[in-house]
């Protein structure tokens, strides 16, 4: 009873986390500005904080991300040393909270220039989103979400990996009820929270995950992030 009165947001939640998710949007926005090939990552993610907490976010407990030569191995990784790099992908991912709420999207950017693998991963990913948000409708279940997403991602003919459901419930924790999953026929309902969160694998090991926060609604679902580029964004 719990888990079912939690799923479905009041207007008042929906509010907050309308808030939170467009600070984390403005904050996504000024990443151009202050990475820079020749910084370390490290630097990146606390400039990133900085940037959050200066747009109102109470806090930043949750932000991780990879970058590397042609695209990331690791979607969950601290910061490290290393300096970013002309070809690095890099990718961010915030739980930032106001109020007691979380917003829980990431965004990719290439250093200086993108090569063509990562540009189709990106390029499929983008339309698997846009397949998740065409189908988050009352009456779907997480499973076929789930399947409207996966079967753009299985496009990519070297596309690999399972990472067992494409996204998940959102609200006062950065992760609830339900997931987008093959196993959870759970039904949506106006007022859901949601992150659509497709990821796939390609080339020697390299991983790249996106992911939007949006609100079922009675027709076609509210977008609560500011939606990413349709291409790649490159920083110069």
């Amino acid at each position: 009873m719990i888990r079912a009165l939690r799923m479905v947001k009041s207007p008042a939640e929906i509010a907050k986390l309308r808030h939170i998710c467009a600070i984390g949007s403005q904050t996504f926005a000024q990443v151009p500005d202050f990475a820079q090939a020749g910084q370390p990552l490290e630097d990146t993610f606390r400039a990133f904080r900085r940037a959050a907490l200066a747009q109102g976010a109470d806090d930043v407990p949750y932000l991780v991300g990879g970058a590397d030569q042609g695209g990331y191995y690791d979607v969950i990784s601290p910061p490290s040393t290393r300096p970013l790099t002309r070809g690095d992908i890099l990718m961010l991912d915030t739980g930032a909270t106001w109020d007691g709420y979380f917003c829980d999207f990431d965004r990719n950017w290439a250093i200086g220039t993108a090569d063509d693998a990562s540009r189709r991963a990106y390029d499929v990913l983008w339309r698997a989103t846009e397949a998740g948000i065409n189908a988050a409708r009352p009456g779907t279940t997480c499973a076929q979400l789930f399947a409207a997403m996966q079967s753009v991602i299985n496009e990519l003919d070297d596309a690999g990996g399972d990472v067992g459901r494409l996204g998940h419930g959102l609200g006062m924790q950065l992760t609830e009820w339900p997931s987008h999953a093959a196993w959870d026929d759970t039904m949506l309902q106006p007022g859901m929270v949601l992150t659509l969160e497709p990821s796939l694998s390609y080339g020697d090991g390299r991983t790249m995950v996106h992911e939007e926060n949006i609100v079922v609604r009675d027709g076609v679902p509210e977008l609560l992030t500011t939606r990413a580029a349709p291409d790649l964004p490159v920083i110069s």
